[in-house]
């Protein structure tokens, strides 16, 4: 274990202890960490542009990575795409820690190193997600051709094997986060191309946001963020 991870215990316990977490994962995952009945609450009242499914999802994932920007001409910073890592969360579902998953990631990635990468800080996290890495987000060319979308690709961890294991979506709900800036808005996509999920939430972000201005022709910045995903309607087997 590295010195910087030394450092983060104390704060860790501060949140959830690791130890208990780790124990019902444990348990959970004999169950087969059940979602069948899982909600996604918490979505802000006096809205419909994010409209909680009335089914189970097929995931509940905790993503841990970058939004990246680029500095635009008229001095302000332009959204061009994200990385992420994403985890399981479902053998925490029901538990009281749940609620607090997106920021305890955040924390520990905030408070990294920057020679620390999103692999260790994964690895640092296991107790809290037994060790299981779902898979990728990412941007990629659309399939019009036109512009960049986002990714959820499962194809290299937890769906190895099966090809159509992501989903490519586009936008179709986006509201400003109930905690305010520097949190990213919450969105609501719905699927393009693979058969990962229909439908995709992004939800309880932290962080992420860039600086309000910028100088023209300065280098991209990539911001640490993290949020829970909520992947809907899975056709892979």
């Amino acid at each position: 274990m590295v010195a910087w991870k030394f450092t983060l215990i104390p704060l860790l316990l501060s949140v959830v202890s690791a130890s208990v977490v780790e124990k019902r994962v444990a348990e959970k995952r004999a169950g087969r960490c059940d979602i069948s009945g899982a909600k996604l609450t918490g979505l802000p009242n006096n809205q419909t542009l994010l409209v909680s499914p009335s089914h189970a999802p097929s995931y509940i994932a905790v993503a841990i990575g970058t939004q990246n920007y680029t500095c635009a001409g008229t001095g302000t910073y332009t959204n061009v795409g994200a990385v992420a890592q994403l985890f399981d969360a479902s053998c925490l579902y029901g538990m009281p820690e749940f609620s607090s998953l997106q920021q305890l990631a955040y924390t520990v990635w905030k408070y990294a190193p920057p020679t620390a990468n999103v692999q260790q800080v994964i690895q640092y996290l296991q107790p809290f997600h037994a060790s299981f890495v779902l898979g990728q987000h990412f941007f990629v060319t659309s399939p019009s051709g036109t512009g960049i979308s986002p990714r959820w690709d499962f194809t290299s961890a937890a769906l190895a094997g099966h090809p159509d294991a992501y989903v490519i979506a586009a936008k179709v709900g986006d509201i400003p986060p109930p905690t305010g800036p520097p949190d990213i808005d919450w969105l609501s996509l719905t699927d393009v191309e693979g058969n990962l999920a229909t439908k995709v939430f992004r939800v309880n972000t932290v962080g992420g946001s860039p600086p309000a201005s910028c100088v023209p022709g300065s280098p991209p910045i990539a911001v640490k963020y993290a949020s829970m995903y909520w992947l809907y309607g899975s056709s892979v087997h």
